[in-house]
């Protein structure tokens, strides 16, 4: 299907990444071939709140995007942004569309210094949308040109014969996978708090640690196959209000604790195809509402997980939002790092899966237990096996760094709530890093 029109170029944008975005900045690759501009790869970022930021972040963008595709081959010849935001208290659609001039004019010239250039930058609000590359010469109405309506235009027709979808907005989609703020959070703040005085000890203990291990898959396993024979319901939020119902405080405590070390995450990792994978990441996703209040940074491994199975499902929508919100949670959740670069890079989740059924054998057949994070050996002849293999540290959240000290009523400081990884640091700092921005949705 060939697009003529910024109406057109706008309607086109949830299509292009699978869902409506909500306050962000969206980068679209263009690709010359025989002269037809081919789209290829999308960058996302939310929209900074402050003016001053909003440099670096066009550069960031502009960058990632260009290195991304250039990493696959095909360096992009032009570029279409997007500004997507909702009026504030007091604004209209063009008042938002004025605000954010600067931000689109920023955008053109960080574009244009890597030489691609941007042929459209589109402003989507209140159901408008504006062109600010409009001569200004009475082609664009100055209200803006109405939105049709979701679903009614050709390409929507088009994308729903081809069996692409669009899944509502990126909150609609994040709003699975966020920590509970209701009534029912201080119940599980307790359970944890219960739950971490008995295991961490166990966990940072060589002797135990096994042992916890053990328990705590055979306890994800029975409520894996709870999760699998639970009848079906309609709709996202009334199939997650029935999963929150199938796992008790206690369970969600203990599982999301033990999944802070390495080889137990890494065993569970391997739920990641056939009947297995649908339950696990619905397991997944229930264990990352868990992690409320001060064990918000916990959920750095439940949400590296989901985002490994949506990947190795055919999601890489669901999977990038995961692994981005792990690494919101602990920025140095190295297997999140390492996932999150693969997932944008465009990588083959097989890769992965090969190594994760090579050490479901080996632990099979010889009940040793091997970490994706530690110095063992995997798989010969693979290299990203070996990427998987960099460190040997137990993980919890404060082995790997203290909590920060937060202010308290009287303006000094005080220690973070204790949670379970308020234990002494050893190991160190991974050296590796994993870009957030690349051909996709950063």
């Amino acid at each position: 299907m060939t697009l003529r029109t910024p109406a057109e170029l706008a309607d086109a944008l949830p299509y292009l990444l699978g869902y409506r975005p909500e306050d962000s900045i969206v980068l679209v690759a263009l690709h010359d071939r025989e002269r037809r501009g081919r789209f290829g790869g999308r960058a996302r970022l939310g929209i900074p709140a402050h003016a001053e930021d909003w440099p670096s972040v066009s550069d960031q963008l502009a960058q990632g995007l260009v290195k991304g595709s250039e990493r696959r081959g095909a360096r992009p010849e032009s570029m279409v942004a997007y500004l997507c935001q909702e009026p504030g208290s007091g604004e209209s659609g063009r008042d938002v569309m004025e605000r954010l001039r600067p931000l689109a004019q920023l955008l053109r010239t960080a574009c244009g210094r890597l030489e691609v250039p941007v042929i459209e930058a589109l402003c989507i609000s209140d159901g408008r949308f504006w062109s600010y590359t409009c001569p200004g010469q009475g082609c664009c109405p100055a209200e803006g040109t109405p939105m049709g309506l979701p679903g009614t235009s050709v390409l929507a027709a088009a994308a729903t014969y081809a069996g692409l979808q669009v899944r509502g907005s990126l909150k609609d989609l994040t709003a699975r996978l966020v920590p509970w703020e209701t009534g029912d959070a201080l119940g599980q703040e307790v359970a944890l708090d219960t739950a971490s005085m008995a295991l961490v000890p166990r966990i940072l203990e060589d002797d135990s640690r096994a042992e916890v291990a053990e328990e705590a898959l055979a306890l994800a396993r029975r409520i894996r196959d709870r999760l699998a024979d639970a009848p079906p319901v309609s709709g996202t939020r009334p199939a997650d209000l029935r999963d929150d119902g199938l796992l008790e405080n206690d369970e969600a405590a203990t599982l999301i604790l033990g999944l802070q070390d390495r080889t137990t995450r890494d065993r569970a990792a391997q739920w990641m195809e056939g009947d297995e994978a649908g339950p696990a990441l619905r397991l997944w996703r229930a264990l990352a509402r868990r992690c409320v209040g001060p064990y918000r940074e916990h959920a750095a491994a439940p949400l590296t997980l989901a985002g490994w199975v949506a990947w190795s499902m055919g999601d890489e929508l669901e999977a990038r939002e995961a692994l981005a919100m792990a690494l919101g949670a602990d920025p140095d959740y190295l297997f999140a790092r390492l996932l999150h670069q693969a997932c944008n890079e465009g990588l083959d989740p097989e890769s992965v899966r090969r190594c994760l059924r090579a050490e479901r054998t080996d632990h099979g057949s010889t009940q040793a237990e091997r970490s994706t994070d530690s110095g063992a050996p995997l798989p010969a002849g693979d290299p990203t096996c070996a990427s998987l293999a960099p460190d040997t540290r137990p993980s919890t959240p404060a082995a790997r760094r203290r909590r920060r000290t937060r202010p308290n009523a009287n303006g000094g400081s005080r220690p973070g709530r204790r949670g379970p990884g308020t234990v002494s640091a050893r190991g160190r700092h991974p050296a590796h890093d994993a870009s957030q921005v690349g051909d996709g949705q950063g």
